[in-house]
Order: C-alpha cells, then sequence, then structure tokens
C-alpha cells in the first residue's frame, strides 16, 4: 500500500448506536462469544493455567487495545464497514484486496459459527427436557454431530435467531438485544462460577488457573495467547470498522475500548472459574484438562451429571453460552449486511437475505462435514476444522497485518490519533504509537507463521 492523500468520503446515510452503553454492550457481545467461554478455558488448561492467564492480559491491554482503537477509530473516521473503510484510502489492488479479506472474514466465520451454536441450542434443548444423563453419555455428542438432518436442524433454528435481530437493525436489534443479554451473561457466568468454586476440591483449579507456573512456559504460551487474545476481541473481523461506522464524535474510543477489554476478561476468567475448578472438583484435573475443543461438549455434560442439581446447571451454563453464541453471531452477520448495504446499495431487508442464504449453504456444508460429507478432507481437517484454521490462522493475522500498515504507512499514526482525541484524551497514545510502528506487524507476522507451520505438522503447538 502506497500512501494517499485522499481523503475518506462518507456520503451514505449510516445507522447510529443510540447511546454510549449500547454501542459498548454489543462491542463486548461480539467479543464475548464462543472465543470466551468455549476455547479460553480449554486453552488456559492445556498451557499451564496461571502463566497462561499473566501473558494473555499483557498482550490484551498492550498489542490487543492498540488494534482495537486502530479499527474502532478507521471506521469511525470513514464511516464504512471494511471494504469501504480501506478504499476510503486508495482505489488500487492493495486496498481493494485487503478490504475484502476483512469483510469475506465474518462471512466465513458466521457459516460455521451458526454450526457450533446450533450444537449449543441442542444441548440446551436436552437439559431443558431433562436429559443430563442422556448428555453425559459416552459418544452422545459424536452421535449427535453424525446425524446429518438432525445438526442442519438446530444450524437452522440457530440462524433464524441471528437473521431475527439483524433485520431489526442496529437500534432495534442489535443494541436492544445486547443491553439485555450482556448483563443477563455476566449474573450467570457470576453464578455458575460460584457454584463451582465453592465445590469440594475446587480451591486446586482455583489455584491451577491464577498461580503462574514458570515451568509452563514456553514460546507456545505466547503464541496461544497471543491467538486467544485475536479471536476473543473480535480483532480482524471486520466488526470493530463496521460498528466504529456507527459511532458518533462524541463517543470516547478510549473510554469504550477500556470498558470492552473488562467485559471480555471479565466473562473469560469467569468461564475459567466456571469450568477449570469444577473439572478438579469432579475428576481431579490431570488428563481431563487436556481434553481440548471437547470440553464443553463432552467433559462438562459428565461433570454436570455428577452434581446433585446437574439438571439445572446444565441449563444455566448453556443458557449462558447460548447468549453469548448469539451476542458473537449477531456482530458477525452485521459485517456482512453492512458490507453489502455500503458496497451494493442494498436495503437492510434484501442484505440480511442474501446474508442468511450464503450462509446457509456455506454452514450446511460445515454441518454435513461429520456425517453425510465426512469423506471431504481438506489438509487432514473437516470442513469445519478447514474454515476455522483458514479464516483463524490465516485470514485474520493477514487482515490485522493490512490494518497496521494501513495506520502506520497510509493513514498515519497522528491521524488516527487525532480522530481517537476528538473525544478522548487518548493516555495510551504513546506506547500505542510505539506498537503500531515497532511490534504489531511482527506479532501478526508470528501468528501466521507459527499458525501455518503447526497445521502443516512442522511444529506442535
Amino acid at each position: 500500500m502506497e500512501k494517499t492523500d485522499k481523503k475518506p468520503k462518507n456520503t451514505t446515510e449510516r445507522a447510529a448506536f443510540s447511546s454510549k452503553l449500547g454501542y459498548v454492550l454489543a462491542t463486548a457481545g461480539s467479543a464475548v462469544g464462543l472465543g470466551n467461554i468455549w476455547r479460553f478455558p480449554y486453552l488456559t488448561a492445556k498451557y499451564g493455567g496461571g502463566i497462561f492467564l499473566l501473558v494473555y492480559l499483557i498482550l490484551m491491554v498492550t498489542f490487543g487495545y492498540a488494534l482495537m482503537v486502530s479499527e474502532t477509530a478507521l471506521g469511525r473516521m470513514t464511516g464504512k464497514s471494511p471494504i469501504g473503510a480501506f478504499e476510503s484510502f486508495g482505489s488500487t489492488l492493495p486496498f481493494k484486496l485487503a478490504g475484502r479479506i476483512n469483510a469475506a472474514i465474518p462471512m466465513l466465520i458466521l457459516s460455521y459459527y451458526c454450526v457450533i451454536g446450533g450444537w449449543v441450542a441442542k444441548y440446551l434443548y436436552e437439559y431443558i427436557i431433562g436429559g443430563t444423563e442422556a448428555a453425559a453419555a459416552d459418544g452422545y455428542f459424536n452421535g449427535f454431530i453424525a446425524s446429518g438432518v438432525g445438526v442442519e436442524f438446530w444450524f437452522v433454528i440457530f440462524g433464524i435467531m441471528v437473521m431475527s435481530v439483524i433485520i431489526m437493525g442496529v437500534n432495534k436489534g442489535i443494541e436492544r438485544v445486547s443491553v439485555f443479554m450482556m448483563p443477563v451473561l455476566i449474573v450467570l457466568a457470576v453464578f455458575i462460577s460460584l457454584y463451582s468454586v465453592t465445590r469440594p476440591g475446587a480451591i486446586e483449579g482455583v489455584k491451577y488457573m491464577f498461580v503462574p507456573n514458570f515451568d509452563h512456559f514456553s514460546m507456545m504460551t505466547v503464541v496461544a495467547a497471543m491467538g486467544q487474545m485475536f479471536y476473543s476481541l473480535s480483532i480482524a473481523m471486520g466488526i470493530l470498522y463496521t460498528y466504529g461506522s456507527y459511532l458518533g464524535k462524541d463517543v470516547d474510543i478510549e473510554r469504550s475500548t477500556k470498558q470492552v477489554e473488562v467485559f471480555d476478561t471479565a466473562i473469560a476468567v469467569l468461564s475459567g472459574l466456571m469450568i477449570i475448578p469444577a473439572v478438579f472438583a469432579f475428576s481431579g484435573g490431570g488428563d481431563t484438562l487436556q481434553s481440548g475443543p471437547s470440553l464443553m461438549f463432552v467433559t462438562i455434560p459428565k461433570v454436570f451429571a455428577s452434581m446433585g442439581f446437574g439438571r439445572a446447571a446444565g441449563i444455566l451454563f448453556f443458557l449462558l453460552v447460548l447468549f453469548a453464541a448469539l451476542t458473537s453471531a449477531i456482530s458477525l452477520a452485521e459485517v456482512v449486511v453492512s458490507t453489502f448495504r455500503d458496497q451494493l446499495g442494498w436495503g437492510r431487508v434484501k442484505s440480511t437475505a442474501v446474508t442468511a442464504a450464503v450462509m446457509l449453504v456455506l454452514g450446511t456444508f460445515s454441518a454435513l462435514g461429520f456425517n453425510a460429507l465426512d469423506f471431504v478432507s481438506i489438509l487432514g481437517m473437516s470442513v469445519l476444522d478447514f474454515l476455522d484454521f483458514l479464516t483463524n490462522s490465516v485470514m485474520m493475522p493477514v487482515a490485522a497485518i493490512a490494518t497496521c500498515i494501513l495506520v502506520v504507512r497510509v493513514a498515519g499514526i497522528d491521524r488516527v490519533a487525532e480522530e481517537i482525541e476528538i473525544s478522548s484524551q487518548f493516555k495510551r497514545r504513546k506506547m500505542y504509537t510505539w506498537f503500531m510502528k515497532y511490534l504489531s506487524v511482527a506479532c501478526m507476522a508470528v501468528i501466521l507463521v507459527s499458525s501455518i507451520a503447526n497445521a502443516f505438522g512442522w511444529i506442535k503447538m
């Protein structure tokens, strides 16, 4: 990308958040999703508990913060979703390609994210009808995802919930749902965490999670924490560009970003407290902590089955996870809808309908990847796993590198900082400038290279 003096255009009337609280909760909702409640606990368990948490927090308040305020400021500056934001600074191929990568990511993630959201909805339904023992049975999860019709049905149900909110718009849909769901989600997380940490034996899990053990530290701890920060804060998904474009000039970007960081960290820590102490209390920790992604769908139901109030715990837990999955999926869908509206001039209804159709087609391939299409393997991965690898390990680091280059070499750090300072004191400006200038691209390159090397078996993460 070459530096240009072209000024961003903002000729299209935009929807807008009606309040600062609505923006903060909607943005927090996009960050607080399956990345926190599903991914964070198993990575914390896998990479040494307290030491992983410490590294994650350091990265979040430095590098994560820098990228979050950059994307939000660029969105507000241009008044556009990702494609329009990049093309506001130039019309050559690098700008077009960078914008389209940022816009394609949420569509691809949305397709398989809604499949996983359907799994969550199915488990919640199972607990509601009293299937506590059934959900904990060996082979239940594998049996469910092997049933093509069942997986597709719950995928469609979840997708309908998401699109029902999107079609109502920013104020009546996204903002209203976020203002309701986020406080409920926090209350549920606190309640379940308190129950988990007060079980006999759970204190060992609390120690494991919070006391850093430097014997467990390695370069892969940093890489994994960086990847989780990337996934958890909604960086490089187009969400912050889009939500930033809905912001008024009176909204304090720095303060709002700090509030989102607090929300995100609180839910991540509470998610760890819901799961890790419970695993120690009911199975003693050990190898159970290494069960990875299956921790939520296989291990935790077994924990619930061993409780006296397993059914109630299961309902509350999967209701919380469902709310978290919905708020994130809604944010992903809004990026796609906003892009169609910006680039093609479509109305919200048409844009939502097309988004839903594309999601249905792509999501069906992911839903059937464990049953009817289980013979399809890409680099040894199922369709869902490959899309997850492609977006999170390849496209998102590339998109983040493009944003860093846009800030440092095209728009200029001072110009972006001035946009932030319209309504913020920007107390972390020096740190922001240093990270964007000297570390941002290098950090993203580390994630990109290490993730690809891990996928091809050159290193083990």
